[in-house]
């Protein structure tokens, strides 16, 4: 809505307030100034506050206040709404059904769970909005818990918003007896042709992880529209089944029963990135730069660079990247993780300082990028120099798997005494990534000081299989037989399996890159 159309809606307001101040012409003025965002709400509380300047109520009535408590949440006016409920106490008019649901939506919105209940409470007979409002309020304020048990003490009939919202809170929890059960109950209530209810079922069985059952209730709605497809896709891309999602995508794609949104597309490409398939990924490219209202930007160009970057052709991630006109964290951190896992660390430090000059601020992810960029091609001064940045200049705290790159990249250095002091200064206790990172160092310069000092930090420390067995395979390199069969024995205990590895590869992708390629696109600067 345009200003101009705003001050015409006033100036009759006004006229209407000085010649005529029926509450059902001005009621419906509030009603469209409280749809507009022009001016925060001013236009809208003006009106209000001077249909409520009459001595008498002839100017206003209950829906003036229900409009009221509505732009209230609109525009997040809390104080407006304390004054309104006070007012409304005042008046008698708390009694009105329409304003106790209105009161209870303005609270939730506000995230006030607590003076939300104390409002549902004080209704005598809360009718089926006021329970769905209370159950869709508490699950989108974190108490899904809390959700759950106020939709089983229902004492009406439930409607297919309030199964949905108790759906959304068993999502959440991964609550999925429960969820089945409301799924039971809403077919018996013959609402499962709802498409909305539909589709918070199938969210339900996806987040739950159960996808048989996803899987079927898909096959079996009626009607799918792109939410019902991209929730399945997701669901198996959350479960690793990448292949299974990337075929729900082509599915999709040539039914033509749906159109792919931007949820849809950036999932199948974490998917097509997670599987390290290249050519499928390349696939969905092309079917990006077919459609003209789907722009490589944004989230999009961060997930086609992502996808790039992990399937190994870092000329087409850079290419892409080049393509991405708003660069944001997401972006710059993307590509530096990348170059840093292809072994481009150079390179990896230049596009840092790119970033910096177009004024982005790194976040946690940039320097886990960085320092691992650094670990893997040896420059040990310039990781401790963005190690120091992170904390002193940044106020980023580091995480394990800061720690985790710091120790790597002592280890690969063969600095073993630096990695010593940096583990014993950690202010958190090492986990099992980081003693597998110096252990593989030890292996690789044949430190076994090291090696008996890592054995005798770890003692019944929960550890992942793979650094029990990596301590084992040392301990057999220096035909130390009587210890590396004890540390094999730890691993037949319970819980410790190792998982057989695996390896595949794609033709025809291109690991060659240089400086020369970045500076030909635009990106770093020729030395």
């Amino acid at each position: 809505m345009k200003l101009q159309n705003l001050n015409q809606i006033a100036k009759h307001a006004q006229f209407q307030l000085t010649r005529n101040p029926n509450p059902q012409f001005l009621n419906q003025n509030l009603a469209l100034l409280a749809k507009s965002h022009e001016d925060n709400g001013n236009a809208f509380f003006n009106l209000y506050n001077q249909m409520l300047s009459f001595s008498d109520s002839s100017s206003h009535n209950h829906y003036t206040f229900t409009h009221a408590l509505k732009a209230c949440s609109s525009f997040h006016a809390f104080s407006k709404g304390l004054e309104i409920h006070a007012r409304l106490v005042k008046s008698g008019h708390i009694s009105d059904r329409f304003i106790h649901n209105s009161l209870l939506h303005f609270y939730l919105s506000s995230n006030d769970v607590v003076s939300a209940t104390r409002v549902f409470q004080s209704i005598p007979s809360p009718d089926v909005v006021s329970w769905t409002s209370l159950i869709s309020g508490l699950s989108k304020c974190g108490f899904e818990s809390k959700a759950i048990e106020t939709f089983s003490s229902m004492n009406v009939k439930p409607n297919s918003l309030t199964l949905v919202s108790a759906f959304s809170a068993c999502s959440t929890l991964g609550a999925l007896r429960f969820g089945k059960a409301i799924h039971a109950y809403g077919i018996k209530l013959r609402i499962d042709g709802n498409i909305v209810f539909c589709n918070a079922a199938l969210d339900l069985y996806a987040k739950c992880g159960s996808l048989m059952n996803a899987h079927n209730m898909f096959v079996k709605m009626s009607k799918r529209d792109v939410i019902s497809w991209t929730t399945l896709l997701m669901g198996y891309a959350r479960g690793g089944h990448c292949d299974e999602a990337v075929e729900v995508f082509k599915q999709m794609v040539v039914s033509g029963e749906a159109e792919p949104n931007e949820a849809t597309v950036v999932t199948v490409l974490s998917a097509c990135a997670s599987a390290g398939s290249l050519s499928l990924g390349c696939w969905v490219h092309s079917y990006i730069e077919k459609r003209i209202d789907l722009c490589i930007d944004g989230n999009i160009g961060n997930a086609l660079v992502n996808m790039y970057v992990k399937c190994g052709d870092m000329k087409m991630g850079l290419k892409v990247f080049k393509m991405v006109v708003c660069k944001d964290v997401i972006s710059w951190g993307t590509v530096i993780c990348g170059l840093g896992m292809n072994g481009y660390g150079k390179q990896a430090v230049q596009i840092f300082s790119q970033m910096l000059v177009h004024g982005v601020l790194p976040d946690d992810v940039t320097f886990i990028g960085l320092l691992s960029a650094c670990s893997h091609v040896g420059l040990v001064g310039e990781g401790m120099m963005f190690f120091k940045a992170m904390r002193d200049s940044y106020g980023i705290v580091p995480q394990m798997r800061h720690y985790g790159c710091m120790v790597d990249m002592y280890g690969r250095a063969g600095m073993f005494e630096e990695a010593v002091v940096f583990i014993r200064g950690m202010p958190v206790e090492a986990e099992g990534p980081i003693w597998g990172s110096l252990l593989q160092a030890c292996k690789i310069h044949g430190n076994e000081e090291t090696s008996e000092w890592i054995r005798g930090q770890l003692g019944d420390k929960k550890v992942g299989v793979g650094t029990v067995a990596l301590l084992s395979n040392i301990y057999a390199s220096s035909e130390r037989w009587e210890d590396a069969d004890k540390v094999r024995k730890r691993m037949r205990g319970p819980g410790l399996k190792k998982v057989a590895g695996f390896s595949w590869i794609e033709p025809e992708v291109r690991l060659d890159l240089d400086s020369s390629l970045c500076v030909a696109l635009g990106i770093l600067r020729e030395d």
